[in-house]
């Protein structure tokens, strides 16, 4: 391909278009990759039901409990199979109060949202608003990469590694689950990223950061259960800031903590004060990681130099 053609396909606003068309799938990402863990969950948890052995290692040699729980296997099994099949890409999208099968002039990014005025074109229910503004943030997202990093290797890293932590972001904030198909290839995207010198890190740099970013949160995390003797934070988390500091290297780190803690914090506080959220409830940190990744992307030489000022 010429170079002017990659220049070009790598534009900002070549990029804030292609952004808007995937942040359309990240909503189908956001929405079904959850449910998609769930059932697998649950069918592995149905067979282990069924499994005579492990459940004799379990409940030792009680035939009638061994009984009862494979029946519930078999049961939930059975249930879980007459479910339609769900991928990324079929069925394809459709109203969840109706049915009606979203048309391609009604799927189009942002537009189709506003065209419809909200709504559902077949019984009117209110289409949330996330949808067109999670386009919209991956398509703006996109084009700030292109103008930071210009029409290079790196645009293309980062611009997969943004899609993929809004994403993560996106479904822990509604789940509180940090998907490790999301998490752990960003880890791998910024090792090679680094080794093959498509960005402006170095590999050690990148080790180190993939290294201390998953251990210094699982430190806070172990210091917390020592001392409270419950869970303050979950192993995704520990792998969100890994691969968060394999792309950007260990330098962001820093950073990335002391934003992400402050503003959850912040939020978190407010929630409890003000809208009554109970202290047993967790809040996700996910989504404050992603912020705090995605600034120091932007920012992370001035942030860095604040740091160590202040």
């Amino acid at each position: 391909m010429a170079p002017e053609a990659i220049d070009w396909l790598l534009s900002p606003p070549a990029l804030a278009v292609l952004g808007l068309m995937i942040g359309s799938f990240l909503n189908v990402v956001i929405h079904r990759k959850p449910v998609m863990l769930e059932r697998q969950w649950l069918t592995d948890a149905a067979q282990y039901l069924q499994d005579d052995q492990a459940m004799a290692r379990v409940l030792g040699p009680a035939k009638g409990p061994i009984g009862q729980l494979a029946a519930v296997g078999r049961s939930l099994e059975a249930d879980l199979q007459r479910l339609p099949a769900l991928s990324l890409s079929k069925p394809r999208s459709r109203c969840p109060s109706c049915g009606h099968g979203i048309a391609w002039h009604e799927n189009i990014p942002v537009l189709g949202w506003l065209r419809l005025r909200g709504r559902c074109s077949a019984c009117g229910t209110r289409i949330s608003a996330r949808y067109p503004l999670v386009e919209a943030l991956t398509g703006a997202l996109f084009a700030a990469i292109a103008i930071k990093f210009g029409p290079g290797a790196a645009t293309v890293v980062y611009c997969v590694a943004g899609a993929m932590i809004v994403a993560a972001a996106l479904i822990d904030l509604d789940t509180t689950l940090l998907p490790d198909d999301l998490t752990l290839p960003l880890i791998g995207l910024g090792i090679v990223a680094a080794w093959q010198q498509w960005i402006p890190v170095s590999l050690p740099d990148a080790a180190l950061g993939a290294f201390f970013g998953y251990f210094a949160l699982w430190a806070v995390a172990a210091l917390y259960k020592a001392v409270r003797h419950v869970d303050g934070m979950a192993e995704g988390d520990f792998k969100l800031l890994s691969g968060l500091g394999a792309l950007l290297g260990w330098q962001a780190l820093p950073a990335i903590i002391l934003l992400s803690s402050v503003v959850g914090a912040a939020v978190g506080i407010f929630m409890i004060a003000a809208r009554g959220h109970e202290r047993s409830i967790p809040i996700p940190f996910g989504p404050y990681l992603a912020g705090g990744g995605i600034s120091a992307l932007f920012f992370g030489a001035a942030l860095a130099k604040w740091f160590l000022q202040t």
